[in-house]
């Protein structure tokens, strides 16, 4: 009885591919990597706030040059102002990442992100860097005032 050869698996990536390369084409996106670089793209600051949509090509006029696409990022409502700011240098890192002036402008829609990080759980104030400081707000009359204040003091210079 003859041994079965040897199991070559194949990672996820490699049988995924085309799944994935379909569902980025749909969006106008030639290569996924403008979306799973985009911190190194962005910037951390603009890539915490915002994630690339879509691209939108315009279509091609016969005889004229092919004109640049637009860039549709979903972004978080306080951010939108700061980026709309910065959208020249944002579109010239996108530009410099393309190797050409494939993205002409962006177009912000503002929405709360599809991935969210988890805000970290924070450990309460210790009891008696909190009564440290409740001991300077004899002034506030109120207990429960003074109680909050004195754990936002010792939260305070615990970081």
């Amino acid at each position: 009885m003859a041994k079965p050869g040897p199991i070559s698996a194949k990672p996820l990536s490699v049988l995924l591919s085309d799944v994935f390369s379909d569902a980025y084409a749909r969006q106008g996106f030639a290569a996924r990597e403008l979306v799973t670089r985009w911190p190194e793209i962005a910037g951390p600051e603009v890539a915490r706030h915002s994630e690339p949509l879509k691209i939108q090509w315009p279509r091609p006029v016969e005889g004229q040059p092919q004109e640049p696409a637009t860039l549709v990022l979903r972004v978080e409502g306080p951010a939108a102002l700061e980026i709309q700011h910065a959208s020249d240098t944002l579109l010239e890192r996108v530009n410099r990442f393309f190797g050409w002036s494939a993205v002409g402008r962006l177009a912000l829609r503002q929405a709360p992100l599809s991935r969210r990080e988890r805000p970290g759980i924070v450990d309460p104030p210790d009891p008696k860097s909190v009564a440290e400081v409740a001991e300077t707000l004899s002034a506030v009359e109120d207990e429960e005032l003074r109680a909050a204040l004195a754990r936002l003091g010792a939260m305070i210079k615990r970081n």
